[in-house]
């Protein structure tokens, strides 16, 4: 479904994301686990057209979303980390809004605010998204995200900043989504939801340091839990950058 091929992020002379290669299959789960600052957020950024790509290139579909920006646009949905509504606005207003802008005719706007009030909890929906528990915000926001029935979803840390019942609730959702057949990317630094994914990917300092399934990995590392690979792989790493800026520099160490 996505092919994803040496893709690289320059802003001036820093590289937020170096020759990034991967694919995510139809219907998969893909995990996106690395520290914050990793690169996460910028690799889902170019892969959704948001952020022009510095070299490399993505395809959906076989399309490159380069050139087929507007078409591939209509078959995403994309929930951010940091800006998924209006904190001014209330809850009702920011669906109606965004399901304006997404081309809703006024009776499916009106459709589509029906059924979000039959989904959360009463009065929330009249409130500014300002004022709304943290869980709340993140239920409208997914909501949103998803109101256009995308076929491929991205989810920026979805469920940084809430309860463990509420994240909980989240993957539920995520895998009700995996069963209704939509390619799904996660991407998060909380080391205990992921091993949820199918498959996961880690990045660190804009390159991906290790692949594969949960269990495979934690095999491979013979560990009991991802937690301990993911430390052992991000170690691993920061010795080999140090080792090669030391032999770059003629230092010596240990």
């Amino acid at each position: 479904m996505i092919e994803v091929r040496e893709l690289s992020k320059r802003f001036g002379n820093f590289t937020a994301v170096d020759c990034v290669s991967f694919t995510i299959q139809r219907g998969e789960i893909l995990g996106l686990l690395g520290p914050n600052g990793a690169g996460k957020t910028t690799t889902i950024k170019m892969i959704t057209g948001l952020l022009r790509i510095t070299s490399g290139e993505v395809r959906i579909d076989g399309q490159d979303v380069e050139t087929h920006r507007t078409e591939i646009k209509k078959r995403l949905g994309y929930m951010s980390q940091k800006f998924s509504l209006y904190p001014l606005l209330t809850g009702r207003e920011n669906i109606a809004f965004f399901a304006g802008i997404s081309g809703f005719s006024n009776g499916k706007i009106r459709e589509s605010l029906h059924r979000a009030g039959t989904l959360m909890p009463g009065g929330m929906l009249d409130r500014r998204v300002a004022d709304l528990p943290p869980g709340i915000r993140q239920k409208i926001a997914l909501y949103v995200c998803l109101q256009t029935d995308p076929d491929i979803i991205f989810l920026d840390e979805p469920t940084s900043g809430v309860d463990p019942e509420v994240r909980r609730d989240f993957w539920f959702e995520i895998y009700r989504l995996k069963k209704g057949g939509k390619t799904i990317l996660v991407s998060t630094h909380n080391l205990d939801e992921v091993e949820y994914a199918d498959r996961i990917l880690i990045i660190h300092h804009g390159r991906i340091i290790l692949e594969g399934r949960p269990s495979t990995l934690k095999s491979d590392f013979g560990m009991t839990r991802i937690e301990e690979v993911f430390k052992a792989a991000i170690l691993a790493e920061d010795r080999r950058l140090e080792n090669g800026i030391a032999a770059d520099t003629g230092e010596v160490r240990p």
